[in-house]
């Protein structure tokens, strides 16, 4: 229930009031592009698919509780986390054009340009998509996996996976531009949500033998 009031949390922000979103969510679906090549219909998809993201996060927690391994609900919730609020936006990303293609790929290499394109249009929608991309995966990566609990790292692999994004966009030929502005954002949203996450972020444990040093007297 809390993360379906999360999806449409997150779509509010990203596309206006409540009632533009409930509207979003109650369009007729036609055709298997209506379903999943829409926000609209992944939104609705993610929400079906809750139950299946509880059973996912119910059978890790069980599995780990049995082994008696610590932390087993706060590791598991991290994980289904990462993939559950991760796959919808990737998927988004991914989908083609009217003249996928046909048309050769674009690409927008000058920092900044396109966002202030964005700007001046009034398009904020767009541009908090491009910070929601991976801000699960900023938000619940240090959680789970100690070597990430470091915003620089996570920016690091935020901009990685963004460039993959765009390049795979642009070698495809999807008829999307291929921007170094949805790179910064992307990870500006994960670096974001890492800093929101800081206080339930996991500590890599102190090997024994390695505490602190009592000072021994002449």
């Amino acid at each position: 229930m809390l993360v379906s009031l999360a999806v449409v949390g997150v779509a509010t922000v990203a596309f206006g009031p409540a009632g533009t979103v409930l509207r979003m969510l109650s369009m007729p679906i036609r055709s298997w592009h209506d379903l999943a090549g829409t926000w609209n219909g992944v939104a609705i998809m993610t929400v079906v698919t809750l139950p299946l993201a509880a059973l996912a996060l119910w059978i890790l927690a069980r599995r780990r509780r049995a082994a008696g391994m610590t932390s087993a609900w706060r590791m598991s919730v991290a994980e289904v986390g990462v993939v559950y609020g991760t796959v919808p936006f990737v998927w988004l990303t991914m989908q083609p054009g009217s003249g996928a293609g046909t048309v050769p790929g674009r690409l927008s290499l000058v920092p900044l340009h396109d966002l202030q394109e964005t700007l001046a249009e009034g398009a904020t929608g767009q541009i908090a998509g491009n910070l929601l991309v991976f801000a699960a995966l900023g938000f619940f990566a240090p959680i789970r996996f100690a070597p990430l609990a470091s915003v620089p790292r996570v920016l690091a692999l935020a901009a990685a996976c963004s460039v993959l994004i765009e390049v795979a966009q642009y070698v495809l030929r999807l008829d999307r531009v291929s921007s170094v502005d949805d790179v910064l954002l992307n990870a500006a949203g994960a670096g974001l949500a890492a800093l929101a996450s800081h206080p339930w972020w996991r500590s890599t444990p102190r090997p024994a033998g390695t505490g602190p040093r009592i000072a021994r007297g002449a």
